[in-house]
């Protein structure tokens, strides 16, 4: 496949093929979490789906802020790999890695410390909470694994390559997937083998994907300080999407090289400015989907089970939109390093038409074939409640994910800017609305309730976003700073 430059090609085709790997990445990290749950539906039953889905909202939260820490983690480390800062890049990877274990491992002693308290506050029925609590213990003490997993697949996307972390989610899906029938069907652990299979499988991709990274970070040389300007050519071995370095001319002065340090706590603010806000972000989908899961759980575990069925279905819907959304915050980060924002705003239009696309082919499968999917998630004898609550919510929700992904490019030339007031307010507009209308109105209306909110929120998110994409004062950021301006 070719190579395209982010700083010179095409911004279409170049967005493009840097967010395929990771749609396809993210693909398989959704198809496993779905297999976790048909496995322990079809093998153990009814009410461990349920005791699934009760934990996988609190479980992806914590996830969501990986993910999230990660993105503004590479936003700084894309602006300056853009700016042909490698020194600084490389202390900004390190500070990343240092800092978010340090969290993840806090949030692990977190959540099994509240985890019981958790799952009661959310109104998770009776019959399935021990069940439920035993996935999520087993999920904190492996947090540290799972959230680091995270971060490095961020990493490398900052740094152009979203092949790696593609290759390796297919490794540890598979790896998944061959543990869960092992463990569940095979050994009978039940909802326990499930997660221990996931724990082992991401772990272990962990491990390997920081070896990559160490690896990959010694063919990035020492680059020369710009005086005056510079023009742009391609750098060699830097991944799927190449990235550019500067071009020493008559005009250039050259810099000591000095090894970079492993932690910088003026870059580690500068990641802050934007991971909190991309935190929030991500997580506001998961922050919603778990208080709304209180509202769910009052219906009963089969509502439960065919909620789990239909969200779990929907979390593999929206991995193209998301992906877009994280293409594009590179895609703008290291543009703006490199003084392009025209380029910005060409990209954005790609990525629109990108994700209609992706909307319209998400609608018709849905439509089409809802039913047979909520089905391979329930055993047959399930209640006739789980199956249409299930078939009920995916082809309500069907029509609606080009708003999410409208929302999730404009969000993300936002964020990849260091742009983070707006769009942090308009994702928690976002979550107010949806966790609002489900309270309020569920009890009036029913478990419609909760699904009828979702497209307003991403609405109403997108149309904040994109008046502030429109303004333009998102191209007039400045998160880093050059060597002449240190």
């Amino acid at each position: 496949m070719k190579k395209y430059n982010m700083l010179t090609d095409s911004p279409g085709k170049s967005l493009f093929f840097f967010a395929l790997p990771m749609i396809l990445g993210n693909l398989f990290q959704q198809f496993y979490s779905t297999v976790d749950s048909i496995i322990v539906g079809q093998y153990v039953g009814e009410d461990a789906l349920a005791a699934v889905g009760a934990s996988y909202s609190l479980t992806t939260v914590f996830i969501m802020i990986a993910i999230g820490g990660g993105i503004g983690a590479s936003v700084v480390i894309s602006q300056y790999l853009g700016a042909g800062l490698n020194r600084q890049m490389k202390t900004s990877v390190y500070t990343a890695l240092l800092s978010f274990l340090g969290v993840s491992i806090v949030l692990g002693v977190v959540g099994l410390v509240f985890s019981r308290n958790i799952l009661t506050a959310l109104n998770t029925p009776a019959n399935i909470l021990e069940d439920a609590l035993l996935y999520l213990d087993i999920y904190f003490v492996g947090l540290p694994f799972l959230f680091m997993y995270n971060i490095l697949s961020s990493v490398f996307n900052a740094l152009g390559n979203s092949k790696t972390p593609l290759y390796l989610l297919i490794f540890s899906s598979l790896l998944n997937i061959v543990m869960d029938l092992a463990f569940v069907r095979g050994l009978g652990l039940g909802i326990a083998g499930a997660a221990v299979a996931t724990v082992i499988a991401q772990g272990l991709s962990a491990v390997i994907s920081f070896c990559l990274l160490l690896r990959s970070l010694k063919g990035y040389v020492e680059t020369r300080t710009v005086s005056g300007g510079a023009d742009f050519t391609e750098q060699k071995n830097m991944g799927e999407v190449a990235v550019a370095e500067r071009k020493e001319t008559p005009r250039t002065t050259e810099v000591k090289k000095e090894r970079p340090v492993l932690f910088d706590t003026a870059m580690l603010g500068n990641m802050i400015k934007v991971a909190i806000p991309s935190m929030l972000q991500q997580s506001i989908v998961s922050i919603g989907m778990l208080l709304v899961q209180s509202v769910v759980n009052g219906f009963g575990s089969s509502v439960l089970a065919g909620y789990t069925a239909g969200t779990r279905i929907e979390s593999i819907c929206i991995v193209p939109m998301i992906a877009s959304g994280n293409a594009v915050s590179t895609f703008t980060a290291q543009n703006l390093g490199a003084g392009k924002p025209e380029r910005v705003k060409k990209g954005y239009l790609a990525a629109v038409k990108m994700v209609a696309a992706f909307a319209v082919i998400i609608c018709v499968i849905l439509t089409l074939f809802h039913e047979g999917i909520v089905g391979s998630f329930l055993e047959a004898g399930s209640e006739p409640a789980a199956f249409e609550t299930g078939n009920a919510y995916l082809s309500f929700i069907a029509f609606f994910f080009v708003c999410i992904g409208l929302k999730a490019i404009t969000d993300g030339v936002l964020r990849g800017a260091g742009d983070v007031v707006v769009f942090t307010l308009a994702n928690l507009i976002n979550l107010g609305i949806r966790v609002s209308v489900a309270f309020v109105f569920a009890p009036v209306w029913g478990v419609q309730a909760v699904w009828f909110a979702i497209p307003m929120g991403w609405t109403t998110n997108y149309l904040i976003s994109f008046v502030r994409y429109l303004s333009g004062k998102w191209s007039r950021k400045k998160l880093i700073k050059t060597v002449e301006e240190e």
